[in-house]
């Protein structure tokens, strides 16, 4: 088959295939901007991954020093624990004496004889001791008073409690 092309016909396929060439450079310039704008989100969203990346690595070796922290100060709370229960059982049911200096404490002693006998460093006779009767502690130069462990209040308490006194004739 043979087609006759006009002078008419070619110039309107001149325009169009310059309209062609024109959208084409303009699709082109998108494209192309498009592509800048999609490298440049990826060169930021690749930085803020990795520093993200470098923050995650810092925070787990602070939460693994601080773990390794928590881990010591746990072993020596539990051995501290154990040495507090130690020390419980062996006080419980044993009397200590507190050695007072005019009614404030002193010095604290496993047995009353330990406190006699320091006393006499401080001066006292250690053969002149003697009840301090109803005289209140305050009035004593020195004084010892025993006490005992008491579980139930995780303290001491004194291991003779003088004999209530009736108030007036109530009793």
């Amino acid at each position: 088959m043979i087609r006759i092309v006009t002078a008419g016909r070619l110039r309107w396929l001149e325009r169009e295939a310059e309209q062609a060439g024109v959208r084409a450079r303009e699709v082109q310039s998108q494209a192309d901007a498009a592509w800048r704008r999609h490298v440049r989100e990826l060169f930021a969203v690749t930085g803020r991954a990795e520093r993200a990346e470098a923050a995650t690595a810092e925070v787990g070796a602070i939460l693994a020093g601080a773990m390794s922290e928590l881990s010591a100060a746990q072993q020596e709370l539990l051995l501290k624990d154990i040495e507090i229960r130690r020390l419980r059982q062996e006080l419980e049911g044993r009397t200590l004496t507190v050695l007072l200096h005019y009614g404030e404490p002193h010095t604290i002693y496993a047995s009353r004889e330990d406190a006699y006998a320091d006393t006499a460093t401080h001066g006292a006779d250690p053969g002149a001791w003697v009840p301090s009767g109803e005289r209140p502690a305050a009035e004593c130069k020195w004084r010892c008073e025993a006490f005992t462990y008491n579980a139930a209040s995780n303290g001491f308490r004194r291991a003779y409690m003088p004999e209530p006194k009736p108030v007036g004739e109530a009793a």
